[in-house]
């Protein structure tokens, strides 16, 4: 077991470079100067003299490979340099910004699993039932409706019309509910459809019968065994989506004014605020590669024959 975590966290750290080198090559290879989008920022008329000047101060008059390691080097002390539009450094400004969307992260995870666990185990041991029918119409509603529009109508409705939760903004446990509800939509869409199948698959399982056979109560089968069984690409999926949520919300922040990182990153993308673009994606990379390994690791415990395949492999 300790051998088969030792692989995966080995395997990480390529991954990650490889992540932070295509990063460090997009960026030079776009059309945008980074001397030139730093003055722009601060208002200062780019001059061929003034911009040479930067380009010395930011290194990008040095060798690619150099301004490579330095770049790997900063950014294993975190540092991602300095906002072309704050003058502030970057991770001050990021780390300032992500409890907001790692609480508004939690919160949609929350009511995604609350929802969607009990709603597609019932519709997959009651196929064909009301509950069934209902379950594949939240689902298509869920995968159709765009998160700004939901947002907006939870806002008109809620907000506007019965005066129940805040507009925009971030304070109370009420701020967080309409926000939470939007990002969580497409969350209880895709985990409905996943357990709905993983329970009609696992139905159709031998050890089903044989439990059956020897008189184990079925309520013992199916939340023991069934659902143990089942919920596993259900959470396969969460570990895809948990980095997702706290780089890809930036919509849902937009809409409610969440001062979170995603919000952030619009600003700087809008300002051609290249450090912190930079950041965005590789901590972005690094949530994905970090939650992928954690949701592993929970797949081991669940199911021990994946840490057998490792070690064989």
């Amino acid at each position: 077991m300790g051998t088969y975590i030792l692989k995966r966290i080995i395997t990480i750290i390529p991954i990650f470079l490889l992540a932070t080198l295509l990063t460090f090559g997009m960026i030079h290879l776009s059309p945008v100067d980074p001397a030139e989008a730093y003055l722009t920022a601060a208002h200062i008329q780019p001059t061929e003299e003034i911009l040479a000047q930067k380009r010395h101060e930011f290194g990008l008059d040095r060798p690619l490979l150099v301004q490579y390691m330095n770049s790997i080097v900063k950014i294993s002390q975190l540092d991602f340099g300095t906002s072309f539009v704050s003058n502030k450094p970057v991770w001050e400004e990021v780390s300032s910004r992500i409890p907001a969307t790692i609480q508004l992260t939690i919160g949609s995870i929350i009511i995604a699993i609350l929802v969607s666990v009990p709603l597609g185990f019932l519709a997959g041991i009651k196929k064909n039932s009301g509950i069934d029918h209902f379950s594949r119409f939240l689902s298509f509603l869920g995968a159709s409706i765009p998160s700004f529009w939901l947002g907006y109508l939870l806002i008109f409705f809620f907000s506007v019309k019965l005066d129940l939760f805040p507009v925009e903004g971030i304070g109370t446990w009420k701020h967080l509910i309409l926000p939470s509800i939007t990002l969580a939509l497409p969350l209880i869409a895709l985990y409905t459809r996943l357990l709905r199948a993983s329970v009609l698959e696992n139905l159709q399982e031998p050890y089903v019968l044989f439990a059956r056979t020897r008189g184990i109560h079925e309520r013992v089968i199916m939340g023991k065994h069934v659902l143990r069984m089942a919920i596993s690409p259900m959470i396969t999926g969460l570990g895809m989506n948990i980095g997702k949520l706290m780089t890809g919300a930036i919509i849902v922040e937009a809409v409610f004014s969440w001062p979170g990182f995603g919000r952030y990153f619009i600003e700087a993308t809008f300002n051609r605020d290249v450090p912190v673009i930079q950041c965005y994606v590789l901590l972005a990379a690094g949530l994905f590669l970090i939650s992928n390994l954690v949701v592993d690791i929970i797949q081991m415990y669940i199911d021990p024959r994946i840490s057998r395949k490792g070690r064989q492999h």
